[in-house]
């Protein structure tokens, strides 16, 4: 693919938009000079990322600037090359690995911590959907230049066409919803195949004129993950860059696309939104306890009178309640990170291997990760919400920020209804079927 223009995440088209300078965390990319050598140096990592993020989160989120600064400090940090080939430089970590730093990052920073997570996931797309040149070359191209991906990938709305024209294939449409477009180096596209009911994936620089955000998220929660509308005007990509596509037949490849072992973006990503909510109750968990020990009076009309908030009956039970089950959460979604990892390292490789996968061991994995969507969904709803009941009614000023937590995990876990996980998983424990593969299973 050509990538001339690509320009670390400083697009011409949103010349105009608000942005914290990159050059705020320029300190970090002497500091962080080479990369982490194993999983306890990643969380480590990770770990000194989320402190710098937490410093001035709730400052940040209420500003509501574009994030380059941010993502310059992921690149600064090399977490977005943790799951890249070291052959290109990268971490060459499991899934596992990555849905832990997602994790940890979103504790002081929902909305980093989920760009994290998207680009992880668009970042490893040919490896899935596509040829295994093709994914080799992509992983070059991404992890040598440390590029950031965005995704304009919203499976409901059908209006994005695409066109052949001689040797390239053209986009032509608007989606309603992106992630981190407006900051990324490429953006992975998506539409149907005119004529056909057969999607196409493909990577695009982002900076060019075709491509244009309309800087219109303006929602409650993850206010910094540049999440609005981008309208493609007839963005050309190679044949040979779509994705799992045979280019001289402009067709799809059956070898590549009709097997289970292509549709694993999908329980592959619906772990990252896992991982993202916990993170943010765990953050949530965190932040209320603090201000508990600092803030928070006890109530001296109960009859049972404490000198102390942290010596009520009520706030250490809740916070105790809230413990166990983001402890159990994560025990699951760790559980789940190690499914995936299975199934990556059995069947990545040629398409001889990739062929292996069965459709009831890719339906087994995809309720493993729907156990984890249901468990993080309820507790982190649960614990955003409930933390304050344990912080008291000053709590709730915007100054200390605690309401951060709660809308970012509100806005994302309406990304797909829970509901259909619980019947779907239901349909597994009760008449043992595993379910088909969609676009959000």
């Amino acid at each position: 693919m050509a990538t001339n223009g690509a320009s670390n995440g400083t697009q011409g088209n949103s010349q105009d938009v608000d942005f914290r300078d990159p050059a705020v965390y320029s300190e970090y990319e002497k500091k962080w000079s080479s990369l982490p050598k194993d999983e306890a140096g990643w969380l480590r990592r990770a770990q000194e990322v989320a402190d710098v993020l937490a410093a001035d989160a709730g400052t940040r989120d209420k500003e509501n600037k574009s994030p380059r600064a941010e993502v310059a400090l992921l690149k600064h940090a090399g977490l977005l090359k943790v799951l890249g080939p070291k052959k290109y430089g990268g971490g060459e970590q499991p899934w596992s690995v990555g849905y832990k730093l997602i994790r940890k990052v979103a504790e002081a920073d929902g909305s980093i911590g989920m760009l994290l997570g998207y680009h992880l996931l668009w970042s490893t797309t040919a490896n899935v959907v596509g040829s295994p040149e093709q994914a080799d070359r992509y992983q070059k191209l991404i992890i040598e230049n440390n590029y950031f991906i965005g995704g304009a990938v919203n499976p409901r709305d059908s209006d994005l066409k695409i066109t052949s024209e001689g040797d390239k294939i053209i986009f032509d449409g608007f989606k309603h919803f992106n992630t981190g477009g407006v900051i990324s180096d490429l953006t992975v596209l998506e539409g149907v195949y005119d004529g056909t009911e057969d999607h196409i994936f493909a990577f695009a620089v982002t900076d060019q004129s075709g491509i244009q955000f309309g800087h219109d998220w303006k929602n409650i929660g993850l206010r910094l993950t540049e999440s609005g509308s981008v309208k493609i005007n007839k963005v050309a990509v190679p044949w040979t860059d779509a994705l799992g596509w045979n280019p001289e037949q402009k067709k799809p490849d059956a070898e590549i696309l009709k097997i289970p072992f292509a549709s694993l973006l999908l329980p592959t990503i619906q772990l990252v939104f896992s991982n993202f909510y916990l993170g943010i109750a765990l953050g949530a968990q965190d932040y209320a306890s603090k201000y508990t020990v600092k803030n928070t009076r006890a109530w001296p009309y109960g009859g049972d009178n404490k000198e102390q908030a942290t010596d009520e009956f009520y706030i250490l039970s809740t916070y105790g309640n809230f413990h166990a089950h983001l402890r159990a959460a994560v025990a699951l979604a760790n559980q789940s990170g190690d499914q995936v990892n299975e199934i990556y390292a059995k069947y990545s490789g040629d398409l001889a291997t990739r062929a292996k996968l069965t459709p009831r061991e890719r339906g087994e994995l995809a309720e493993w990760v729907a156990s984890t969507k249901v468990v993080t969904t309820d507790t982190g709803l649960r614990v955003t919400a409930g933390v304050f009941e344990v912080t008291g009614a000053k709590a709730t000023s915007q100054k200390v920020g605690l309401d951060r937590f709660w809308r970012d995990i509100r806005t994302h876990t309406l990304h797909d209804p829970v509901a259909y996980k619980n019947r779907e998983l239901g349909r597994y424990q009760i008449l043992d079927e595993v379910p088909e593969a969609t676009w959000y299973t």
